[in-house]
């Protein structure tokens, strides 16, 4: 039913909705319409467990499943909806048709690929700790992919790498190529080639990566608190705006970037523990703080 715009009554445009899901007039109390279609649930919760167990419906659709989460699953327990023990007979034929809607769900060639690079695609987002936007972008880019016959001669593991790696880069989350490689059989050297294929052709504007996507992660595994995470952030807008990050590897800098600010706010951290935590060298990260240190005439012993 159309929603009024205004109250013949009083003119008003203001309206609630009642208990009895009639809409009133706010201002003159006027019953406007009546029978007010109510699209929610008609069972009140009181906790996420009651809501989940009196909900009828499936979890929503994802790309993340070959599916999107659509199809049906047949329970493997034997039992009836009673809860008694399924016969003999009865057994073998659920165990048949069990079979036979397993393979329905892979039939073509495509399918298969796509369950084998979604359960691919799960373990590496699991390793790495990827939110689900990140999951979401690196399915969708997958699918973007097949769709385009990118995977024909080329390794369903690469390609995963490849999407999980652009989707870290698309979101921003701080994501090296070197952190998707660690968890993978894939050399670098293919996982690099791999996303250039991608990048070039489905035809993706990826975003620079900045440094300053790269100072929490850092800071909380090497336990330095939010000033020394501003003061770092500081010290990379600084850097920016005299151009010294143009050309220069974000970690790199955002590592340099974190040693000064430890240093200044007294949370001193070890060149090399932080090299460790970036995936960078000793030698990189005292070069990248002198050269810090030296162009924005910071206060710190070089």
């Amino acid at each position: 039913m159309d929603e009024p715009r205004e109250c013949p009554n009083c003119g008003s445009k203001e309206y609630v909705v009642s208990r009895n899901q009639e809409l009133v007039c706010a201002d003159c109390g006027l019953v406007l319409t009546e029978d007010v279609f109510d699209l929610g649930a008609e069972w009140r919760e009181f906790s996420s467990e009651e809501r989940d167990k009196r909900a009828r419906a499936g979890p929503p659709s994802t790309l993340t499943m070959h599916d999107k989460g659509l199809s049906t699953t047949i329970d493997w327990r034997d039992v009836d909806a009673r809860g008694h023990r399924l016969d003999p007979r009865r057994r073998a034929e659920m165990q048949r048709i069990r079979k036979w809607h397993a393979r329905s769900r892979v039939y073509q060639s495509s399918e298969r690929n796509l369950a084998s690079a979604m359960s691919e695609l799960d373990r590496l987002a699991g390793q790495l700790d990827l939110p689900r936007r990140v999951r979401q972008t690196a399915a969708l880019l997958y699918r973007h992919a097949l769709e385009r016959n990118l995977i024909r001669g080329r390794s369903i593991e690469a390609i995963v790498a490849a999407c999980v790696y652009a989707a870290c880069r698309r979101t921003s989350f701080p994501r090296t190529l070197a952190d998707v490689g660690r968890y993978t059989r894939v050399t670098r050297k293919e996982l690099g080639r791999s996303y250039r294929l991608l990048v070039r052709r489905l035809g993706l504007q990826m975003p620079i990566a900045q440094p300053e996507d790269f100072i929490p992660r850092y800071a909380n595994a090497l336990r330095l608190s939010q000033r020394t995470q501003a003061r770092a952030q500081s010290i990379l807008m600084r850097a920016r705006t005299e151009g010294i990050t143009s050309g220069k590897d974000p970690t790199c800098i955002a590592a340099a970037a974190l040693y000064i600010a430890s240093i200044m706010e007294g949370e001193r951290r070890t060149q090399r523990e932080i090299g460790e935590v970036a995936g960078v060298t000793e030698v990189t990260v005292r070069n990248r703080y002198k050269e810090l240190v030296r162009k924005l005439k910071l206060g710190v012993e070089v």
